[in-house]
């Protein structure tokens, strides 16, 4: 038995290795991010094997390009590629009533498709605690995969974004499995590897209903071949019980995803485990984190928090604290719309009017960030450009 533990911990220590290599060689030990200055150095440092071709800080498109297209849909995906994003997010994942895997930012989906404009399914609106709070709509859950098959997407947020109302119902609720077949067909079709970036939604929710996400989501990486610790597929969840579940299921990278300070996980909340946000971001909580993820995905108030006013205060310790334990940042998420970039940013009042997005971008790369989730990826690219060249 003691000789099988030691060779059971020599395969988990190599396939962490391998995963954090895969997320970025460049911050293992720390120091090879940041400067004397503690700023970050201003090239582009090329990742670890497996990922030679997406440079640091990577540019995510954030459901797509979403900036531009309603959210997780082809048209978005397919545009973040276009405009040369390193990895598409292409995938919030909640499960239909039988089972299937579907792309959808939650999973209410009042707000981001026409469900309202079909009759048929007008009983299926309900009022639903999700995560604790009372959320009233249509939810996948309630749906078959052939009827959710009939909805089409809608622009999220047509108030910030009225000229993505334009392509409102031209596309329709991709699947899991039809992602991971469209990422190999953009492989082929762009002589690139495309890395995607699927989150899993709600785990505890889920699971309590039976529609367990973990397993679903391991079934298909490895029907698909893409359940290694160097496949093109990193995966995220702000649940850390769930990252901790796909850890033994798949060798893909993974990533906790981190929301405000004093916000707690819910699968904490389910399990009365006491800890918050702020607990996790500490020297032993990453620590912790480090010993079956790869990354964390912060909000960016846990890398510049703002002050009453919305304006950036000074950095936090989290990037070199994060790094020093090997684990790679990518938080989320730049918007170039002013109501979504910190007061000292926005010019002007309107709220589907960019403001001075270029500087926030500076602002955040200079603290030695891996990567960041953007709406944007062409003006995201132009930043790190800029960062690169200054």
């Amino acid at each position: 038995m003691g000789t099988q533990k030691s060779n059971e911990q020599a395969r988990e220590n190599a396939l962490g290795t391998g995963r954090r290599a895969l997320l970025g060689a460049a911050v293992l030990g720390g120091g090879a991010v940041l400067g004397l200055s503690g700023t970050a150095r201003a090239d582009v440092r090329q990742q670890g094997r497996g990922m030679k071709s997406l440079p640091v800080p990577t540019i995510i498109g954030h459901r797509g390009a979403s900036g531009y297209r309603p959210e997780h849909t082809f048209g978005a995906y397919d545009l973040a590629l276009d405009m040369g994003a390193d990895i598409v997010e292409a995938g919030d994942l909640v499960p239909t009533r039988d089972g299937h895997l579907v792309c959808r930012h939650e999973p209410e989906i009042g707000g981001t498709t026409d469900v309202a404009e079909h009759p048929e399914f007008a009983d299926r609106k309900k009022t639903k605690l999700l995560d604790g709070v009372s959320t009233t709509g249509w939810f996948t859950e309630d749906f078959t995969l052939a009827e959710l098959k009939t909805l089409r997407a809608i622009e999220r947020i047509p108030a910030n974004r009225p000229h993505n109302t334009l392509y409102n119902g031209r596309w329709e609720i991709p699947t899991f499995e039809e992602v991971l077949k469209w990422q190999d067909e953009q492989t082929r079709r762009r002589g690139r590897q495309v890395w995607i970036y699927p989150e899993l939604k709600h785990p505890t929710y889920f699971r309590k209903q039976g529609l367990e996400l973990e397993q679903r989501v391991a079934k298909l990486l490895r029907k698909h071949r893409k359940d290694r610790w160097n496949s093109p597929v990193i995966l995220q969840s702000f649940e850390p019980t769930s990252i901790q579940r796909l850890n033994k299921l798949v060798d893909n990278p993974l990533v906790v995803l981190l929301s405000g300070a004093n916000d707690r996980p819910w699968d904490f909340v389910e399990t009365g485990d006491p800890r918050k946000v702020a607990d996790l971001i500490k020297p032993a909580g990453l620590r912790e984190i480090a010993s079956y993820a790869q990354g964390i995905g912060p909000t960016l108030d846990l890398i510049i928090p703002k002050d009453a006013s919305g304006k950036l205060t000074e950095p936090t310790t989290l990037v070199a604290d994060a790094h020093r334990v090997g684990l790679v940042l990518h938080p989320w998420t730049l918007r170039n719309e002013n109501p979504f970039l910190p007061a000292n940013f926005r010019k002007g009042t309107d709220a589907d009017a960019y403001g001075d997005v270029f500087g926030a971008y500076r602002t955040y790369f200079a603290t030695g960030i891996d990567g960041v989730f953007t709406d944007h990826p062409d003006t995201g690219l132009l930043a790190r450009q800029d960062f690169v060249n200054r």
